[in-house]
């Protein structure tokens, strides 16, 4: 009987999807290896049997050489062969390489079946295999699939049963490698083709001089594509549904509550020149509903469907390929751009994927530098608001300032912490066109999860902020920090507020600004600070969880020394 599949293989082959096909949990998966760093389990039913099925980390061998392939090995070391059925996910397009791990299995007696996957591009490549005479030479099963679109899936599950124990018979590293060269030599035959266009933007994109430009353009054209779609869904969809369809009902609601007293501070919020406004009102009906989906939303929609594409079609590798000497210069390498990117969605999954790092010393760099200089898609969303007025200058600014501070406090910890960084091994696979509606699942998904993360802090952070302003229990707070914020930063006392509830939420943080009626440098300063200061409350316990207590104070003390140091740097340079 059969009780658990334990999928493996090489690192980028496709495990995660075809783990959604077998289960139907929808995980996300990418283009880019590392991306399953945790162990995923799942079940789908054969008659009346609930199989488990695990998917594990991506691994070369069974001599693991980071802490992810240490999990997949021991894991598989672990299971029951009797109950047991290993499925060896394997590159069609790379047959050699990944038919190391394969051998391995079948040494060592694992009931193997081998999934042949992406055997659609193979003919695209000149590649032509000969899967039967390959089942033949292995002595498993070996199903030819596309994970992708879904063929295949059936066979492979209808022949699980012919995978079987099987006595051991280890062979020597090079008597392996000697084994792979015959089966190769019988089963793959190679025709010319000249390379293709796809081909050719691969090269480029990892080379030196043409890489670095490629990167910019892609870099600048995600970041412009970024505010055109997220600034065309304000204004066509967003923006009439809150003016044409909720604000009459709130109107009426405002009449009916008297349009004042406590009940109508909480839920409407201040009326400005005796109306609604959803930017200063700072009601849980009004101002929270509003940053949150006509002012926050739209940016996350587009910059997740932007990282969604560059991680399906295999561009980010090429980019950690070419940050990596840049990156070791701040104590990482390059395949800490990863965290850094999935960072400017939210800090949380990006400081959670700094465990793909080998060490703790670049893990605690990784962490502290997402934290202090990476702003998350809300606060980017609320900068973009705050400051597009005065022109782009300003929000260029903000994003210089942090650059600026990434490489200036990535190479004080690097010089200062000791430790080491390993070298960098990173695969890169080919670029691949995602289809559209695996696409639009993973945006899907990235926006829900946004979603009931972010709308219940909002209202209830608004709530409670509005009780302590209408029963004046912020002052004391603003009384201690106002010599700081007005002496150094050339902030108004009010701004304190904004400042401290940062910690709670960036976005409706910003939000509170608005009524203040700041100056364009007043206003560039305060957006800096939110950004380097306190990350959000659920960034604060996910770095407490990763780094513990010792490292989370190291972390925060650089914070508030970095905010204070900025801060009246920006103000005593800045002319209005």
């Amino acid at each position: 009987m059969i009780k658990r599949i334990l999928l493996i293989g090489n690192p980028n082959v496709g495990k995660s999807v075809i783990f959604s096909r077998l289960t139907g949990v929808q995980v996300i998966s990418s283009n880019y290896p590392g991306t399953t760093v945790g162990i995923t389990r799942g079940y789908f039913k054969i008659g009346e049997e609930n199989i488990e099925v695990v998917d594990l980390p991506g691994t070369y061998s069974f001599e693991p050489t980071s802490t992810a392939e240490e999990v997949a090995v021991s894991l598989l070391k672990e299971s029951s062969q009797d109950e047991t059925v290993v499925i060896d996910i394997i590159d069609a397009t790379n047959l050699e390489r990944n038919l190391f791990l394969t051998l391995e299995l079948i040494e060592q007696g694992y009931p193997v079946i081998a999934c042949l996957n992406m055997c659609d591009d193979t003919e695209h490549r000149g590649i032509h295999l000969d899967t039967r005479k390959l089942e033949e030479l292995l002595g498993i099963p070996v199903i030819p699939t596309c994970a992708v679109t879904g063929v295949g899936i059936k066979f492979l599950l209808e022949r699980l049963i012919e995978a079987k124990p099987r006595p051991k018979k280890p062979l020597s590293h090079e008597m392996r490698w000697q084994e792979i060269g015959r089966i190769i030599q019988e089963v793959q035959q190679l025709t010319h083709r000249h390379h293709t266009l796809r081909e050719l933007l691969e090269d480029i994109s990892v080379r030196p001089l043409s890489g670095l430009l490629m990167s910019i353009v892609v870099v600048y054209t995600c970041f412009k594509a970024v505010r055109f779609f997220g600034e065309s869904l304000i204004n066509k969809i967003f923006d009439p549904v809150f003016t044409d369809l909720y604000l009459p009902f709130l109107d009426k609601l405002s009449s009916f509550l008297g349009k004042a007293g406590f009940l109508h501070h909480l839920v409407i919020g201040e009326l400005i020149n005796g109306k609604i406004d959803f930017r200063q009102s700072m009601g849980v009906l009004t101002t929270a509903p509003y940053i949150e989906f006509a002012m926050v939303l739209p940016y996350v929609i587009s910059f997740y469907f932007m990282l969604s594409l560059l991680e399906d079609i295999g561009y980010l590798p090429r980019l950690a390929i070419l940050l990596d000497n840049v990156l070791h210069r701040l104590g990482l390498h390059g395949y800490a751009i990863i965290p850094v990117l999935l960072g400017f969605g939210c800090n949380v999954p990006g400081i959670l994927s700094t465990r793909v790092l080998e060490s703790k010393r670049e893990r605690f760099i990784a962490s502290t530098l997402i934290s202090i200089g990476v702003p998350c898609v809300p606060l980017q969303a609320m900068i973009f608001g705050l400051l597009g007025a005065f022109g782009g200058f300003y929000v260029a600014g903000v994003y210089l300032v942090l650059f600026s501070l990434l490489i200036i406090i990535g190479a004080v910890l690097n010089f200062t912490m000791h430790g080491y960084s390993p070298e960098f091994l990173l695969e890169i696979p080919p670029y691949r066109f995602p289809p559209l509606l695996l696409l639009c699942k993973k945006l899907y998904f990235r926006i829900k999860g946004f979603l009931m993360e972010a709308v219940p802090i909002v209202l209830m952070g608004v709530l409670a902020i509005n009780i302590l302003l209408y029963f004046k229990l912020f002052d004391f707070v603003t009384g201690l920090a106002a010599p700081v914020v007005k002496g150094l930063f050339g902030l108004p006392r009010e701004a304190v507020v904004a400042l401290v509830l940062g910690f709670f939420r960036k976005d409706v943080a910003v939000g509170m600004l608005m009524p203040l009626g700041l100056n364009a440098k007043q206003l560039f300063i305060a957006a800096t600070l939110l950004a380097i200061s306190f990350p959000c409350i659920a960034t604060f316990v996910v770095l407490w969880k990763e780094l513990g207590v010792k490292d989370l104070i190291k972390a925060t003390l650089i914070m508030i020394i970095v905010s204070i140091i900025v801060g009246t740097l920006l103000n005593c340079c800045i002319l209005t």
